[in-house]
Formats: structure tokens, C-alpha cells, sequence
């Protein structure tokens, strides 16, 4: 059975405790940012990572000053979660890093809810009572992304 290539790196630093006290904050700050990925909305939870916790405060890295606002209303959500979870912290601190957009994986999950059958019903209805013009040939365009 052959070792994983970061399986030994891991075990080599477990011997030294200056490498056994940085995987134990490592894996810290990966539970809390689970959790806090859990309380904030998708977009949010994939450019957000947990920098820090340091006495009772939590320092969250967001890309942009328009992340760091949305967070910062949503300080109580966060804290609760984390308190659900066995985290005794009360302040949650906010770094702007340009750069972390960039090192996000992938695209942020979109937030879209497809159409149902009764709304595209509905849609077909409307267009049969509106008249000619641009509403009708955007209902018509719906219409006919949706297979109808």
C-alpha cells in the first residue's frame, strides 16, 4: 500500500511540536470556516476564508470592500453559528485582500431558482393578452429558453 505524497509531510510534522501546534491551528480554522461557510449565503461563503482566531475574535479575509460590508451585517449570523458549534467568540474582524478572488476555486455557485410549471403557465397566459412589442418578445424569448 503506498503512503499519500502529504500523507508524510503530515507525520513528519507531527514529530516537532512547533508542527504538531501548526496542524492543530490548521485544522481550527478549517472547522471555522465550515461553519461560518454554513451561515453565510453561497457567493459570500466561496471568496470568505477564516484568517485568524486570536483571544475571542474571529478575522475573516474577504476580496472586496462590497464582501466586507454584506459580512459585517451579517456579524450575528456568524457568531451564532459558531457559538452553536462550541466557538467562544464575540467579534468578528474584517481584512479586505484584493488578491483573494483570484485564488478562489472555480466559479461561486449561482443563486437561481428555475421557473416552475405553474409560473410558466402563467407566462404563456400573459402572453397571450399582451400585445405586440418588446414585452412580448421578451416573454416569447422565456418562453422558449424554457422549451415551450
Amino acid at each position: 500500500m503506498r503512503n499519500q505524497p502529504g500523507a508524510s509531510a503530515l507525520n513528519w510534522l507531527a514529530l516537532d511540536t512547533t508542527g504538531a501546534s501548526l496542524i492543530a491551528t490548521a485544522q481550527m480554522l478549517m472547522q471555522a470556516e465550515q461553519v461560518v461557510r454554513k451561515a453565510l449565503p453561497p457567493v459570500l461563503a466561496h471568496t470568505c476564508r477564516v484568517a485568524n482566531i486570536d483571544r475571542q475574535c474571529l478575522t475573516l479575509a474577504v476580496p472586496a470592500a462590497a464582501h466586507a460590508t454584506r459580512v459585517r451585517q451579517l456579524q450575528p449570523t456568524i457568531l451564532n453559528a459558531l457559538a452553536k458549534h462550541g466557538w467562544n467568540l464575540n467579534r468578528v474582524e474584517i481584512r479586505v485582500q484584493a488578491g483573494l478572488m483570484s485564488n478562489a476555486r472555480g466559479n461561486p455557485p449561482r443563486e437561481i431558482q428555475p421557473l416552475g410549471r405553474t409560473a410558466l403557465d402563467c407566462f404563456e397566459e400573459l402572453q397571450k393578452n399582451v400585445e405586440p412589442g418588446p414585452l412580448a418578445d421578451a416573454i416569447n424569448r422565456l418562453l422558449t429558453h424554457h422549451g415551450r
